[in-house]
Parts: structure tokens; C-alpha cells; sequence
């Protein structure tokens, strides 16, 4: 056999590395890929206890975040610190997954320097590039540059035709996350909390830029609201480590009965609450393609998505941050079992768990090995 490709997987954050673990797996057990791994260290303790669950370690770490540190800087800590790894490494083609920072200088870096670039979970859009900020931006910088683009819905190829991506560019793959996701149902521990079984779950995320100051006021007295008038009703928020998130929910929701703040869940702990949980209250990209997956409705605190999928399908909902409206349509699940019925139909729009299978196969066909 010819020598093997070099394949360099760029992550930066938990999300990256819980949705690209599956790729790189099937690329290590792949006998025409030499796969290296560099985290950029967007998250970093989050990160590395990611990819560990999966038995997988980065090679290198550019440790790139400082204290207060703005996107412009991190930005620039991105491009010079990849450069020196990509001089040095020549890689045969460089995969990133989704839209952070990291993604998006990825994609521009191996545009300077000739590298073909891959690129998971491609095509995702919004019809406003500062919503959400400033994921729509990368994206959309990404899906300009890519050489290869795998696509996890046949709607996401056809915002990438439509961008004039070619046909032959394009693939759709199904989202490695839901690899992911069925992987750990298997192997999830118990809850990292005591439940009564009668009580009814609510998973809460909430870190979104867009969201910051007056709209997360919003949801937050929504949970206090909701919080009060349902005895039975309990809610887990694994609260971003953002000061300015932490801060606010701390002070708006740290002394509110059965609403339990966290640190961050790492990924076996938060597929064992997603699995427990009756509803997923969400302004995060993930939990609106794992919630679906194992039945659960799903509640999108934002005014649009990028993942249209589930909400056409009736599995999501899009709530915005409005208080009285988040009030509205939790209420309307907890008290209409045929409603909650409609919601929670276990059907997954976003891939059946073979996604990496089918990106690793067409890196394997573009190389002709």
C-alpha cells in the first residue's frame, strides 16, 4: 500500500469533540490514515474529558485562550499558533466539525497554504450571519472554502448547492452527534443527582451571545415562574462556565426551590439526564439533534435555527426568549399528554448513527486509496 494519508482533525470545543470522536475513531481504525489530533483549546478542561470518554487524546494542545480574552484575539492566538503545526505537518487534508472560531480559521488557514479542507456538519444556515453570533459567520466562511463538505440533512446539502457548492462536494452523511449519542445511551451511568420518581425533569441550557442580558432574564423568571406553579416539575441547568452567564443565573435562580444549578455535565453524565428528562428547554445546537433522537420534545429558546429538521417534523419548537410565551409551551406539554405524545416521537431526522462511517468512506474516495 502507498503511504497513508495524513488526515489533521482540528477541535476546539466539548461539542467538536463529542460530534468529531466518532469520525476519528473510524479513521484510526482505517489502515490509509494516519490521523492526528490538535485541540486549539477553546475549552479546555471540558475538551480533553470529552475526548477521553471516547478513548481518544489529542496530540497536541495550542492552548489559546487567555482571561477576558475577545474573539478578534482568540482569532489571531488561532491562526499564528496552526500555522507553525500545519508548516510542520504538511497534512493531506485537515477536518474540523461545526462553526466555532476554530472551524472557521481551520478553513482559512488551509486555504493560504493549499490544504484540502473537510468539513462535518456542513451547510447548517440561518437567514441572518449574526444570528447566532458568530457560529452563522463561521460556517458560512467554512463552507466557502471547503473541499469536501459533509452535510448532516438533505436540507443542509441544499444550502450548500445553493451556495454554489458543487454537487460532487456534497454529501449527506447524517450528524455525527447522533453516532455519538447512540454510542453512550448504551454505556450511560446512573444520574449525577437524586430524583423522585415522581418528579417531572426538565433539561435547561442557556449560553447563547444573542441571549446575554435582557432575553436570558426572560427565561430564567420563566423557570422561576414555571418552577412555582408545578410542585412536581424539577429542572437541571448545567450553567456555562461564562461569567456573565454564571453570574446572572446564580443570582436570579441559585435560591429557587427544584431548580438545580451544576457545573457542566460531562458528556456520559448529560446523556444520562437526557435520557431521564421529560423536556429539553434549549437555546444550544446539540440537545435540538440529540433530544429528538430519544423521544424527547424539545424547546428552542431562539427566534430561528439552523436545524429546521425537527421543527418541520413537529419535535422541536422554536419559543424565542419571551417569558410568557416559554411559560405557554412548557405548560401545554405538561398538561397535554396527546401534545407531549406528538413531540416525543423517538424519531431521529438528523442520521442513524452511521454518519462517520459514510464522511471516513468518501475522505477515502477523494484520495482514490
Amino acid at each position: 500500500m502507498a503511504s497513508k494519508k495524513r488526515i489533521l482533525c482540528i477541535i476546539g470545543t466539548r461539542p467538536e469533540a463529542i460530534k468529531m470522536a466518532p469520525v476519528i475513531l473510524n479513521l484510526q481504525e482505517s489502515p490509509w490514515a494516519e490521523t492526528i489530533i490538535i485541540a486549539t483549546g477553546q475549552h479546555r478542561e471540558l475538551l480533553e474529558q470529552s475526548l477521553a470518554t471516547f478513548g481518544v487524546k489529542p496530540h497536541s494542545n495550542l492552548h489559546v485562550m487567555t482571561e477576558g480574552q475577545s474573539l478578534c484575539s482568540l482569532t489571531a492566538r488561532i491562526f499564528e499558533r496552526l500555522e507553525s503545526y500545519l508548516n510542520e505537518l504538511r497534512p493531506d487534508m485537515l477536518l474540523a466539525q461545526g462553526d466555532t472560531t476554530s472551524v472557521m480559521v481551520a478553513a482559512v488557514s488551509c486555504f493560504y497554504q493549499n490544504i484540502p479542507f473537510g468539513h462535518v456538519e456542513a451547510g447548517l444556515r440561518t437567514s441572518d450571519i449574526h444570528l447566532p453570533f458568530p457560529e452563522e459567520f463561521n460556517r458560512r466562511v467554512a463552507g466557502m472554502l471547503g473541499t469536501l463538505h459533509f452535510a448532516p440533512t438533505t436540507k443542509a446539502k441544499a444550502n450548500l448547492l445553493r451556495d454554489g457548492i458543487a454537487d460532487a462536494k456534497a454529501f449527506v452523511t447524517g450528524n455525527t452527534g447522533i453516532d455519538a449519542l447512540y454510542w453512550m445511551s448504551q454505556r450511560a451511568p446512573p444520574l449525577p443527582f437524586s430524583l423522585s420518581s415522581k418528579s417531572r425533569l426538565v433539561l435547561v441550557t442557556a449560553h447563547r451571545r444573542e441571549n446575554m442580558g435582557e432575553p436570558m432574564r426572560e427565561m430564567f423568571q420563566a423557570i422561576i415562574d414555571l418552577s412555582l406553579s408545578y410542585q412536581d416539575l424539577e429542572f437541571i441547568y448545567p450553567v456555562h462556565p461564562n461569567p456573565n452567564v454564571r453570574s446572572l443565573a446564580e443570582t436570579m435562580l441559585g435560591k429557587q426551590p427544584r431548580v438545580h444549578l451544576c457545573q457542566p455535565l460531562d458528556y456520559p453524565e448529560l446523556v444520562s439526564v437526557l435520557t431521564r428528562c421529560d423536556i429539553v428547554l434549549t437555546d444550544s445546537g446539540g440537545l435540538q439533534e440529540e433530544g429528538p433522537a430519544l423521544a424527547k420534545p424539545v424547546l428552542v429558546m431562539r427566534n430561528e435555527t439552523e436545524r429546521p429538521e425537527a421543527v418541520d417534523l413537529g419535535l422541536a419548537r422554536l419559543v424565542g426568549s419571551n417569558r410568557a410565551q416559554i411559560i405557554t409551551e412548557v405548560s401545554r406539554l405538561l398538561d397535554d399528554p396527546e401534545a407531549y405524545r406528538s413531540m416525543a416521537l423517538g424519531v431521529s431526522p438528523y442520521g442513524d448513527g452511521r454518519a462517520a462511517e459514510r464522511i471516513c468512506r468518501h475522505i477515502k474516495e477523494y484520495f482514490g486509496v
